[in-house]
């Protein structure tokens, strides 16, 4: 048992060296164990990043115009309105009876023009009289005109389809102008204004597509698009504020909220590596292609031409082509034209303890299960 445990032992510490790229060979003239991964043909774009801030496409801060006394309340906190919605009433009653008293007048004035227009007719009155009659007339209308103004500003109506806010008054609390009552927003499409370095003028162009994320809903992106560019660039910071637009059909997004901003500049098709793959040489830089020879693969050295870089990859202008296999790990030990082991092949951004763990589990067990078979054999021979 002792000797059996001692194997395994034995067998791991041989493994755990030989999946070590430092040592990844099978003796002098053997190829040499390396990890690949593809070249790959992906959707590529210069990107600018920068922080901004929600806010509604249509907001407002709801407040009476007059002081007086709140009758009634016709909504609750986060509630969705529509334009034209009586949100809050206040007091109208002496108002209500100047109108009345106001078309009074008016309906005399009218009865007074209809009885001169004959009479002036038939010269049997005036046309003073009649004049004076319809002055009165228009003089009554513009009065009902007045008072039903006044009318209305005992009224807090939503301007715009929307959301309100928390309500801040109660029915028998008294309304004062500048006192907020509530806020109102239209959520439907929301403004995301951030600035950027003035370097980046020129690629700020009304349309440029923009992705936003947030803090607040991990793993979830907003697509959306450049709508304007402020005139001035602030001569302090240097910088200059953008404003994209985001639809927020499902409403989770609310004003105020930060965003990570991503201008995705110049879209394109690309051919893409990852950085590791890189061999960086004075001004070039080259890769290790793993080319295959018939009986497995071989080393190629290939000078290759970079282009814009972004996390973990580059994008290749020139030198490769797309499903190209490329070294990635293991790269100081793959001599130009030697021969190659492909132990494994990284498509998944996989970490190399993780390709590790692929690439020895399946040797691990069958080395194990040779040696258990072998010392059984062993034991039970005569």
């Amino acid at each position: 048992m002792c000797r059996l445990l001692l194997i395994k032992m034995a067998s791991l510490l041989c493994l755990f060296g030989v999946s070590s790229f430092a040592v990844a060979q099978q003796g002098p003239s053997g190829p040499t164990g390396v990890f690949v991964a593809p070249v790959t043909l992906t959707d590529f774009s210069d990107d600018i990043e920068a922080l901004g801030t929600l806010k509604s496409v249509q907001n407002v801060t709801l407040a009476s115009t007059v002081t007086e006394l709140v009758t009634a309340v016709h909504f609750t906190d986060g509630q969705r309105v529509k334009q034209g919605d009586v949100l809050v009433e206040m007091d109208a009653s002496e108002e209500l009876a100047q109108l009345a008293e106001e078309q009074a007048l008016a309906d005399e004035a009218r009865r007074q023009v209809a009885r001169f227009e004959p009479l002036t007719g038939r010269g049997a009155a005036s046309e003073v009289a009649l004049d004076e009659s319809r002055r009165l007339l228009k003089t009554a209308e513009a009065r009902i005109q007045g008072v039903e103004a006044r009318i209305a500003q005992r009224k807090v109506i939503a301007p715009f389809d929307g959301v309100v806010g928390l309500r801040n008054i109660s029915v028998g609390a008294l309304a004062q102008p500048g006192r907020m009552i509530t806020t109102i927003d239209d959520d439907s499409v929301m403004q995301l204004d951030f600035s950027v370095p003035e370097v980046f003028l020129r690629t700020l162009v009304p349309g440029l597509q923009v992705n936003a994320t947030a803090s607040a809903f991990p793993g979830v992106s907003y697509d959306g698009e450049l709508s304007s560019v402020n005139s001035r660039v602030d001569p302090v910071t240097r910088s200059i504020t953008a404003r994209a637009l985001i639809n927020n059909a499902d409403r989770t997004l609310k004003p105020g909220l930060l965003m990570r901003v991503v201008l995705r500049n110049n879209p394109r098709k690309a051919l893409v590596i990852q950085e590791e793959a890189i061999i960086h040489e004075g001004k070039q830089a080259f890769v290790i292609v793993a080319t295959p020879d018939g009986q497995g693969h071989k080393a190629a050295r290939t000078e290759v031409s970079l282009g814009v870089r972004r996390k973990g990859e580059i994008e290749v202008l020139a030198g490769l082509n797309d499903k190209d296999l490329v070294v990635v790990h293991g790269t100081m030990m793959a001599r130009d034209g030697a021969p190659l082991k492909v132990q494994a092949i990284e498509r998944n951004d996989e970490t190399l303890q993780q390709l590790l763990d692929q690439n020895q589990q399946p040797v691990l067990e069958e080395t194990v299960s040779q040696e258990v078979i072998t010392e059984e054999t062993q034991s039970s021979a005569p």
